[in-house]
C-alpha cells in the first residue's frame, strides 16, 4: 500500500467535512448521548459529540463511510475535544483514553474496509487534536491580562493523554487543527514528540492545520500567517494549512501566502462561508467547490476538504473539482549558509 506521502506526490488528497453538521441531521436527545451506559450521569452530556464514539459508535461510523463514499481520502476521528481539559466539562476526565482509542478504532475500520476494496486508493486517518477550550496566550480575565487558566505543563499533560490513546487506537497521523494559539499547539508538538521519544514506538506524521479568525490575517492570539508558519516550522509537519473560521473566499489570500512560504504540503478545509443570522451554513456544495478548484488550479494545495457546514455532497464536488489537477509541488528550500 502506497504510503501518504507517495500519495501526495501523485495527487491533491481530499479530507473529509464537518462532523458536527452531520451529528445534527440525527437530532440527538440527552437520552441518545446517554445511551445505557451513562443513563445516570449527573451531568448534561448533550453536545458531547466526542462521548458518541462509545455511546453511539455506528452513527460515527456510518459518518465516516459518507465521507470515504463521497471521496476522502483522510478522514478524522471524532476526538476534538477528547482531553481532559475539554471534557472536565462534563465531569468525563477520567474516559479520555477510552474516547480516544474508541474513536481511532471505529475510524480505522472503516478506513480499512474501503482501503481492501480499493488498494490503489488508500485511505488514511488522521487522530483530531483540538485547540482546547483554555489558552497559554490570552487571560479569561480582562481586568487581570497576565492571568492565565492553565499552564503549558498542563495542556502538554492533556493532550500526551490523548495522543496515547489515538496511536493505540491505531491513525496514521495526527493533526493538530483549529488552531487560534500557536502556544497551545507548541504543546501539542511537544507533546508529540516526548511521547514518540519515551514510548518507542514508530512516529507518526503531524499534519497542523491554524485558523484565521477575520480579515486581518490573524489568529486569535494576534499571530500573522507567516509568523504562524514559522512558529511551527521546527516540528517539520507533513503539512501546515488553514480551516475553520471562514469560508473559501475569505480564505482565499491566506491559502495563496501559505503556499509561498511553506516548505511542506498545504492544507486548507475551509467552512461552508460564513454562517447566517441563524449561525447556520448556506455555501452550496457547488459553490464551495469552485472556489477550491480555482486553488488547485493555482498550485495552492496539496490536501482539501472541509470544515463547519460542509457535508459528503460537500467534499464529492469538491473531489470532482480538483482531481485533474496536479498538486502544489514543494519548493526547493535553499541553505543560506554554505558549509564550510
Amino acid at each position: 500500500m502506497k504510503t501518504i506521502q507517495e500519495c501526495l506526490k501523485d495527487r491533491i488528497l481530499i479530507i473529509d467535512g464537518a462532523m458536527g453538521t452531520m451529528l445534527q441531521r440525527h437530532k440527538l436527545s440527552e437520552a441518545d448521548y446517554r445511551g445505557e451506559r451513562f443513563k445516570n450521569w449527573s451531568i448534561d452530556v448533550k453536545g458531547n459529540s466526542d462521548l458518541l464514539c462509545i455511546t453511539q459508535p455506528d452513527i460515527i461510523a456510518s459518518i465516516h463511510k459518507q465521507y470515504l463514499d463521497a471521496g476522502a481520502d483522510i478522514i478524522e476521528t471524532n476526538t476534538f475535544t477528547s482531553t481532559s481539559i475539554a471534557q472536565a466539562d462534563y465531569g468525563m476526565q477520567e474516559l479520555v483514553h477510552e474516547l480516544n482509542v474508541s474513536a481511532a478504532r471505529i475510524a480505522k475500520k472503516v478506513a480499512t474496509e474501503y482501503t481492501l476494496k480499493d488498494p490503489d486508493k488508500p485511505r488514511f486517518v488522521a487522530g483530531a487534536i483540538g485547540p482546547l477550550n483554555k489558552t497559554l496566550s490570552l487571560s479569561p480575565d480582562v481586568n487581570d491580562p497576565g492571568f492565565r487558566a492553565v499552564s503549558f505543563d498542563d495542556v502538554v499533560s492533556a493532550y500526551t493523554e490523548q495522543i496515547k490513546g489515538l496511536v493505540e487506537g491505531g491513525v496514521d497521523l495526527l493533526l493538530i487543527e483549529t488552531i487560534f494559539d500557536t502556544l497551545n499547539a507548541k504543546a501539542a508538538v511537544f507533546a508529540i514528540k516526548k511521547f514518540f521519544r519515551e514510548s518507542g514506538s514508530k512516529e507518526l506524521p503531524i499534519m497542523i492545520s491554524g485558523t484565521i479568525t477575520d480579515a486581518s490575517g490573524r489568529t486569535l492570539s494576534g499571530q500573522t500567517l507567516e509568523a504562524f508558519y514559522i512558529s511551527l516550522s521546527h516540528a517539520k509537519p507533513l503539512s501546515i494549512g488553514l480551516n475553520c473560521a471562514l469560508g473559501a473566499a475569505e480564505m482565499r489570500p491566506h491559502i495563496e501566502e501559505l503556499s509561498q512560504l511553506a516548505s511542506c504540503y498545504t492544507s486548507a478545509y475551509p467552512n461552508a462561508g460564513l454562517p447566517n443570522a441563524m449561525g447556520e451554513y448556506d455555501e452550496q456544495p457547488h459553490q464551495t467547490a469552485h472556489f477550491i478548484e480555482s486553488w488547485a488550479e493555482q498550485g495552492f494545495v496539496n490536501i482539501v476538504g472541509g470544515c463547519c457546514g460542509t457535508t459528503p455532497d460537500h467534499i464529492r464536488h469538491i473531489a470532482e473539482a480538483v482531481k485533474n489537477f496536479k498538486p502544489r509541488e514543494l519548493p526547493v528550500v535553499e541553505k543560506e549558509l554554505a558549509e564550510v
